[in-house]
């Protein structure tokens, strides 16, 4: 078994999860068919420890409730954690690919190191959220006026109306910041950057990779209304597999093969 330190992760160790040697500082762009494989390598990171994987996020889903359950701050903090616990996330995907192993810890060595890098893409993650939910608010409360001096069908059909819009503006305004996101604690935790170059970088990587990210995100959603099924039990398995096909898509567009 290999000497690797699940919890250090030099960019030489990387490397040679990705099978390559250089780092593509950038990203670079791939093939369109690339996300089904993003999908199909989060799955055989998965296959390796199922029972594993299903325990880390049972884990994570608790530690969320009870951190959501602190008076005036919990969700809040839960926002801001969420960063540190995927962090962790990359590593244990980098530790399974690289020496065969993920263990329960991995989850917390977001809190271990690169933590205040960390902690700082969750307020900046969470600053965004708010301003994406300012407008949706301006437009929805518009709407509930417009409904109550009306006091009528028209009126509650004018309230539908500036509803569906505020979704469909936090939608649109959604898509940057997940890109932004995406591959962030990836490049927190294996490379060194710092927060707001690693949402840059993020976001470029799949600004560059935006055709092979819509097929991606269109299969997710097949999966998703697929797992939600069996009384949303299968995102037992999905949600393990998408936390781990973003470790494939950062391999893949990072790293030349």
């Amino acid at each position: 078994m290999s000497e690797i330190n699940p919890y250090k992760p030099p960019e030489s160790q990387a490397a040679a999860a990705a099978g390559a040697s250089d780092f593509i500082a950038d990203g670079r762009a791939v093939d369109s068919g690339r996300g089904w494989e993003w999908i199909a390598s989060g799955w055989e990171l998965f296959k390796k420890q199922p029972g594993t994987w299903i325990l880390l996020l049972i884990v994570l889903l608790v530690c969320s409730i009870l951190i959501s359950l602190v008076p005036l701050i919990g969700g809040l903090a839960n926002m801001l954690l969420l960063q540190v616990f995927m962090g962790g996330v990359m590593l244990g995907c980098r530790a399974l690919d690289v020496d065969g192993s993920l263990e329960l810890g991995h989850l917390f060595a977001g809190f271990k190191q690169n933590t205040s890098d960390l902690v700082v893409l969750g307020v900046l993650a969470l600053v965004a959220w708010v301003i994406i939910i300012i407008p949706a608010l301006v437009i929805v409360g518009g709407g509930s006026f417009m409904a109550m001096m009306r006091g009528d069908a028209m009126g509650m059909a004018a309230f539908g109306m500036t509803f569906v819009l505020a979704m469909l503006v936090v939608l649109a305004l959604s898509i940057p910041v997940y890109m932004a996101l995406w591959f962030a604690p990836s490049l927190i935790v294996f490379h060194g950057l710092k927060p707001v170059a690693a949402m840059k970088t993020s976001f470029f990587a799949c600004l560059k990779n935006i055709v092979p990210f819509l097929l991606y995100g269109v299969i997710l959603l097949v999966l998703s209304l697929v797992a939600a099924i069996p009384l949303g039990l299968g995102f037992l398995v999905l949600a393990p597999v998408i936390m781990a096909s973003i470790y494939a898509a950062y391999r893949d567009i990072f790293f030349a093969g």
